[in-house]
């Protein structure tokens, strides 16, 4: 599998720490309020790239945090009149509801940056000892220019960017509001304000930095070398650039091997914005739309890609999706017709089967092409549509189905046909409904035909008895 590290700006060949294994780090949100379609996006590729290794043998540890201490989350709680971590609590309960909604899995850890603060304290010690940072009136600083490296991953200089911060520099240096020895250093533990959460530390009362947050926290719970750490491009400076500085600086390690960064999701061609009236959480798009259908659309283009959120693109995703589910099903009523005549799942069968999978293999191993990936099922779908009418065995239905589940299971997505317990008033009116037809009422009928379409529910008379889909 190659992996267009961010790092070396170059496609490069996966080689984990350890063989079999994969450690990855993904930056989680800032619980304040329910996540928006943008957090969705990494919460999906990046979920989508651990099932893929997953499937690939792997044995993934996969840590993605909660940001539970922050300027807004601390905004919020004032407003409200609440503590901080009632604010963080429920959004982290509300997010964890999000992410099953969209087929996310958990974590093998969600680890919460309030309870990693002796860790972080120790780390921002180290730092001191080394020469790394120093303090000033209780905030302590990290000391850019003792790290050479810094810029190597967003790939700025040094100079330019001292060049953009001399007129900051220069202002606050004559309204004495500046401690730092140079304006690039950036802060690793802030002293407390008034009304703000607080613990004790060598420096006074106060509370942890957001960079140093994720480099204690992936160190803890995957270790010295991360193989992969992923989030949307926006955290690639400075986030991600001061987390290689502060963590290569105090474990004298490598941070991370392979870094991954999702593109942009634009809204209608613009920035999300709540000020344009464009800004969408899980929530709401949830409410038109089954998460399924988001899930799918966010897959729709190669994750470095920008991508572009429109209610015409939902429902282009949205029929796109119901041609495999449709798909899943014709194949399962015939695995469960159990039929005995028709084509044999013989080697060339087989053979066609495997140009599919092969197909679905290559475009992931491609950098996590979920487009090309997409492509090669729905291939698997014209087939399988096509063998159908063509007339093959259950046998033959159950290979292409269990192929279909899987692939579409490694982009959690769910295809495999299962029964429904229809909800009370519903099932009453398909019972109604057999029952008018049985005395003749075909008015009646009609009319229950329609007012279950209306519910999202399609009705279709066979052989067998009354088959029915949801739309």
């Amino acid at each position: 599998m190659k992996i267009f590290n961010t790092l070396t700006r170059k496609k490069e060949e996966f080689v984990p720490v350890q063989e079999g294994k994969a450690g990855i780090y993904v930056c989680g949100p800032t619980v304040y309020d329910f996540i928006h379609i943008g957090n969705a996006r990494p919460m999906i590729v990046f979920d989508t790239l651990r099932r893929y290794l997953e499937f690939r043998g792997y044995d993934v540890n996969y840590v993605s945090n909660f940001t539970d201490v922050d300027d807004k989350i601390i905004k919020r709680a004032n407003e409200q009149g609440v503590d901080s971590t009632v604010i963080s609590e429920k959004y982290i309960e509300e997010c964890k509801k999000d992410m099953e909604a969209l087929n996310v899995r958990p974590a093998t850890t969600h680890p919460q940056a309030t309870k990693e603060i002796p860790d972080m304290i120790k780390m921002v010690q180290d730092l001191i000892d080394k020469g790394h940072a120093y303090e000033k009136n209780g905030t302590v600083y990290f000391r850019v220019r003792s790290f050479p490296e810094y810029g190597k991953l967003s790939h700025k200089n040094i100079d330019d960017l001292e060049s953009g911060h001399r007129d900051e520099k220069h202002a606050l240096k004559v309204s004495g509001e500046s401690e730092k020895e140079d304006s690039l250093d950036f802060v690793l533990w802030k002293p407390m304000k008034e009304g703000e959460p607080f613990w004790e530390s060598p420096w006074g009362k106060g509370r942890p930095g957001w960079h140093l947050e994720c480099s204690v926290m992936s160190k803890k719970y995957i270790g010295g070398t991360l193989d992969i750490h992923a989030g949307g491009e926006d955290l690639i400076f400075p986030h991600h650039e001061n987390e290689i500085a502060q963590s290569e600086a105090a474990n004298d390690t490598t941070f991370a091997n392979y870094w991954m960064h999702n593109g942009f999701l634009k809204i209608n061609n613009e920035k999300m914005s709540k000020s344009l009236g464009n800004f969408f959480t899980v929530r709401d798009i949830c409410k038109k739309y089954d998460p399924q259908v988001l899930r799918f659309f966010m897959l729709t283009a190669q994750y470095r890609t920008p991508l572009n959120f429109s209610d015409e693109l939902m429902e282009v995703a949205k029929a796109s999706l119901l041609r495999i589910t449709n798909a899943a099903k014709s194949l399962n009523d015939v695995v469960t017709s159990d039929k005995k005549d028709g084509a044999a799942f013989d080697d060339t069968a087989k053979e066609e089967l495997n140009s599919y999978i092969k197909k679905f293999d290559e475009a992931m191993d491609d950098d996590l092409n979920t487009a090309d990936a997409i492509s090669a099922i729905f291939e698997l779908v014209k087939y399988s549509n096509t063998k159908i009418k063509e007339g093959i065995t259950s046998e033959y239905a159950s290979k292409l189905y269990e192929t279909l589940k899987t692939l579409s299971d490694v982009l959690g997505l769910k295809c495999e046909v299962k029964e429904e317990i229809l909800d009370a008033d519903i099932l009453a009116l398909i019972e109604e409904r057999t029952a008018a037809k049985k005395n003749k009422d075909f008015a009646r009928a009609d009319a229950i035909r329609d007012e279950l379409l209306s519910k999202g529910i399609i009705l279709k008379d066979t052989r067998e008895g009354v088959k029915w889909q949801r739309v």
